[in-house]
Formats: C-alpha cells, sequence, structure tokens
C-alpha cells in the first residue's frame, strides 16, 4: 500500500506549495495593502511549480525567500527559495504567478493592478541584468 507521503512525494508536494504560497500572501498584506477578504483586486494563482533539491527534517527551522522577477500590468511572478536556518544551499525552489482580478468581475482591470499593491511588490522586483556591450 502507497501512503499519500510515497515516493512521488503528494504529501511534500503540498507542503512546500503552502509554503510558497504562505510566503506570498504574507508579503502581500503585511507590504501591499491586500485584504483578501475585502480587497478590490485580488490575486489568482494561474501557475506555481517548484524544484526540489533536498528535504529538511524536524527539529530544523525553515527559511524562505521571495523576490519578484516579473512585474506586468495585472500579472507578478514570484519566485520562492526555501533554505534550512543556517544551511548555505537552497532546499528547494519554487515559482508562482498571480493575475490580480477586480472582485466584481473576476477579470482583469483594464488599468491593471492597484497602486499600493504595485508598489509594494516593486520593492521586491530583480531587474534583469544589463548588458555588458
Amino acid at each position: 500500500m502507497v501512503s499519500d507521503n510515497d515516493m512521488y512525494d503528494h504529501m511534500n508536494n503540498s507542503i512546500y506549495n503552502f509554503l510558497y504560497d504562505s510566503v506570498v500572501n504574507t508579503y502581500l498584506i503585511e507590504h501591499c495593502d491586500l485584504r483578501p477578504p475585502t480587497s478590490q483586486q485580488y490575486g489568482l494563482v494561474v501557475h506555481s511549480h517548484g524544484d526540489f533539491f533536498g528535504s529538511i527534517a524536524f527539529p530544523a527551522i525553515a527559511e524562505l525567500g521571495l523576490r519578484v522577477n516579473k512585474l506586468g500590468k495585472s500579472s507578478c511572478t514570484y519566485e520562492i527559495a526555501l533554505f534550512e536556518k543556517g544551511v548555505e544551499t537552497v532546499k528547494s525552489v519554487g515559482q508562482l504567478i498571480h493575475v490580480f482580478v477586480d472582485r466584481g468581475t473576476g477579470r482583469p482591470s483594464t488599468s491593471g493592478m492597484n497602486g499600493k499593491l504595485r508598489e509594494g511588490l516593486q520593492r521586491l522586483l530583480i531587474e534583469p541584468p544589463q548588458s555588458k556591450l
């Protein structure tokens, strides 16, 4: 009998996705003035994936890093890194893409995401490296 925490890492994938979603939403609430139940706009996850390089076991402490790799008119591509506290090598890297939609229509606004949301996300935006030519 195969359990949900089997060789396919079903339980592990669920936990990592929960961590990714939690770190993104915590940032949005604390730094972008997002109030999930009442904000005029909210983020729909349209894509997520993760690459796993190692595990973390109790009693280790997980540390998460968050950055924005791309900021569109109504979308945002996040990258999340999972580390074990005190260990330099990354254990997992995930990507999550939000499309911010209007609460009333469930569609992206023609004017894009609101100002406070964009301002907060721009703080984490990693600009592409400049060409050396």
